[in-house]
């Protein structure tokens, strides 16, 4: 049986249905304690391999990913794991992609599309969501 994170770990989100999922940036150190259980990895080229199940989202830096319903249903199946499993969202810096993702994840959770943005920014980090692109993909993502 595996466990979710805890809510005072850092980068760890709480949506409201009470879910918890991680963000982290691959370039920040690992926090210690708990591994995530799955993982996934928006990243511009494949990642290296991790000691926990993980997928990858082609999605290059300051993008969009490359393949909107391959991202969609990483998204959805991240938020289905987290509710009995540590789910960590990764790209580079931890902000602007991982932060669309967490964002649109919101919304798969009940947090209105315009919303959803404000959200993770409370939530996650004041600096998640970068681009207005990123932050157009988030108004028109939906949980359909």
């Amino acid at each position: 049986m595996h466990s979710v994170w805890d809510a005072d770990d850092s980068g760890v989100m709480r949506l409201p249905s009470g879910r918890l999922l991680r963000g982290r940036g691959l370039h920040q150190p690992i926090p210690s304690g708990a591994t995530p259980d799955f993982a996934v990895y928006l990243l511009g080229k494949r990642p290296s391999p991790s000691k926990w199940e993980a997928r990858w989202v082609l999605w290059p830096d300051l993008r969009l990913p490359k393949d909107r319903d391959d991202a969609r249903d990483a998204l959805r199946e991240a938020w289905l794991r987290s509710e009995r499993e540590r789910v960590e969202i990764v790209c580079d810096g931890g902000h602007g992609r991982t932060g669309t993702a967490l964002a649109c994840i919101a919304v798969l959770d009940g947090v209105p599309a315009d919303k959803a943005v404000k959200f993770v920014r409370e939530q996650y980090n004041s600096r998640a969501v970068e681009t207005p692109w990123q932050r157009r993909y988030v108004a028109h993502f939906t949980a359909d």
